[in-house]
Protein backbone atom coordinates (compact mmCIF):
# COMPACT_ATOMS: atom_id res chain seq x y z
CA UNK A 1 0.00 0.00 0.00
CA UNK A 2 1.04 3.49 -0.57
CA UNK A 3 2.47 4.89 2.79
CA UNK A 4 1.15 8.35 1.94
CA UNK A 5 -2.34 6.72 2.05
CA UNK A 6 -1.54 4.59 4.47
CA UNK A 7 -0.38 7.34 7.16
CA UNK A 8 -3.82 8.93 6.41
CA UNK A 9 -5.03 6.33 9.32
CA UNK A 10 -6.11 8.01 12.56
CA UNK A 11 -6.02 11.58 10.46
CA UNK A 12 -8.71 13.73 12.10
CA UNK A 13 -11.38 15.70 9.99
CA UNK A 14 -12.04 19.29 11.42
CA UNK A 15 -15.06 19.53 13.42
CA UNK A 16 -17.78 21.06 13.10
CA UNK A 17 -21.42 22.22 15.02
CA UNK A 18 -24.37 22.51 13.37
CA UNK A 19 -28.09 23.85 14.96
CA UNK A 20 -30.85 21.85 13.18
CA UNK A 21 -33.67 23.95 11.84
CA UNK A 22 -37.20 22.73 11.53
CA UNK A 23 -36.46 24.17 7.95
CA UNK A 24 -33.76 22.33 6.89
CA UNK A 25 -35.73 19.16 7.94
CA UNK A 26 -38.63 20.60 5.71
CA UNK A 27 -36.27 21.42 2.86
CA UNK A 28 -34.91 17.94 3.16
CA UNK A 29 -38.74 16.11 2.74
CA UNK A 30 -39.55 18.15 0.09
CA UNK A 31 -36.49 17.58 -1.99
CA UNK A 32 -36.69 13.43 -1.90
CA UNK A 33 -40.39 13.99 -1.64
CA UNK A 34 -41.18 12.25 1.83
CA UNK A 35 -44.29 14.81 2.77
CA UNK A 36 -44.71 13.17 5.79
CA UNK A 37 -46.61 15.79 8.56
CA UNK A 38 -43.88 15.09 11.14
CA UNK A 39 -41.22 16.08 8.79
CA UNK A 40 -42.93 18.84 7.20
CA UNK A 41 -43.83 20.73 10.64
CA UNK A 42 -40.17 19.91 11.71
CA UNK A 43 -41.07 17.75 14.92
CA UNK A 44 -39.37 14.84 13.76
CA UNK A 45 -36.20 13.78 11.52
CA UNK A 46 -36.15 11.46 8.42
CA UNK A 47 -32.91 9.30 9.10
CA UNK A 48 -30.80 10.48 6.32
CA UNK A 49 -30.83 13.52 7.57
CA UNK A 50 -27.45 13.42 8.97
CA UNK A 51 -26.47 14.02 5.05
CA UNK A 52 -27.63 17.52 5.66
CA UNK A 53 -25.48 18.17 8.84
CA UNK A 54 -22.57 16.88 6.88
CA UNK A 55 -23.21 19.21 3.86
CA UNK A 56 -24.04 22.15 5.27
CA UNK A 57 -21.67 21.72 8.86
CA UNK A 58 -18.66 21.51 7.70
CA UNK A 59 -16.24 24.06 6.49
CA UNK A 60 -12.99 22.14 5.12
CA UNK A 61 -13.02 19.85 2.38
CA UNK A 62 -12.89 16.05 3.18
CA UNK A 63 -11.39 15.77 -0.49
CA UNK A 64 -8.77 18.58 0.53
CA UNK A 65 -7.86 16.98 3.76
CA UNK A 66 -6.78 13.37 2.27
CA UNK A 67 -5.48 15.20 -1.20
CA UNK A 68 -8.10 13.57 -3.73
CA UNK A 69 -8.72 14.17 -7.16
CA UNK A 70 -12.40 15.00 -7.41
CA UNK A 71 -12.62 13.83 -10.86
CA UNK A 72 -11.73 10.46 -9.51
CA UNK A 73 -13.79 9.98 -6.43
CA UNK A 74 -17.12 8.06 -5.86
CA UNK A 75 -19.27 7.76 -2.64
CA UNK A 76 -19.16 3.91 -1.80
CA UNK A 77 -21.23 3.57 1.21
CA UNK A 78 -23.10 5.00 3.67
CA UNK A 79 -24.36 4.27 7.13
CA UNK A 80 -25.66 5.53 10.25
CA UNK A 81 -25.51 4.05 13.51
CA UNK A 82 -28.35 5.81 15.84
CA UNK A 83 -27.82 5.98 19.80
CA UNK A 84 -30.41 8.82 20.38
CA UNK A 85 -32.56 11.07 18.77
CA UNK A 86 -31.40 13.87 16.54
CA UNK A 87 -34.31 16.75 16.89
CA UNK A 88 -34.65 20.53 15.64
CA UNK A 89 -32.79 23.03 18.28
CA UNK A 90 -30.13 20.62 19.29
CA UNK A 91 -26.85 21.57 18.23
CA UNK A 92 -24.63 18.86 16.75
CA UNK A 93 -21.04 18.34 17.00
CA UNK A 94 -19.10 16.18 14.53
CA UNK A 95 -15.89 14.66 14.95
CA UNK A 96 -14.47 12.63 12.57
CA UNK A 97 -11.71 10.76 12.07
CA UNK A 98 -9.97 8.29 8.86
CA UNK A 99 -11.24 4.77 10.30
CA UNK A 100 -9.37 2.91 7.84
CA UNK A 101 -7.70 3.64 4.07
CA UNK A 102 -6.84 0.25 1.64
CA UNK A 103 -5.98 -0.38 -1.85
CA UNK A 104 -7.86 -2.56 -4.05
CA UNK A 105 -8.19 -3.34 -7.31
CA UNK A 106 -6.23 -0.01 -8.91
CA UNK A 107 -8.76 2.07 -6.31
CA UNK A 108 -8.24 3.86 -3.08
CA UNK A 109 -10.53 2.93 -0.80
CA UNK A 110 -10.84 5.77 2.73
CA UNK A 111 -13.69 5.14 5.47
CA UNK A 112 -14.46 7.86 7.14
CA UNK A 113 -15.93 7.81 11.04
CA UNK A 114 -17.96 10.47 12.45
CA UNK A 115 -19.50 10.98 15.98
CA UNK A 116 -22.18 13.30 16.14
CA UNK A 117 -22.53 14.75 19.86
CA UNK A 118 -25.42 16.85 21.35
CA UNK A 119 -25.44 19.83 23.44
CA UNK A 120 -25.78 17.31 26.17
CA UNK A 121 -22.56 15.92 25.67
CA UNK A 122 -24.28 12.63 24.18
CA UNK A 123 -23.15 10.75 21.43
CA UNK A 124 -26.65 10.59 19.02
CA UNK A 125 -25.07 9.02 16.16
CA UNK A 126 -22.18 7.07 14.20
CA UNK A 127 -21.74 7.25 10.40
CA UNK A 128 -19.59 5.50 8.66
CA UNK A 129 -18.86 6.51 4.96
CA UNK A 130 -16.62 5.01 2.25
CA UNK A 131 -15.11 7.33 -0.35
CA UNK A 132 -13.91 5.66 -3.45
CA UNK A 133 -10.90 7.30 -5.82
CA UNK A 134 -10.17 5.42 -8.63
CA UNK A 135 -6.44 5.26 -9.55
Amino acid sequence: MNKVIEDLIGKKLETYTFTVEKSKIKELALAIGDLKEEYLNGEAIMPTFPTVIDFWGGGASTSELLNLNVKKVLHGEQEYEYFGEIKAGDVITVNGIVENVYVKAAMNFFILKKEFVNQNGETVLIARSTIIERH
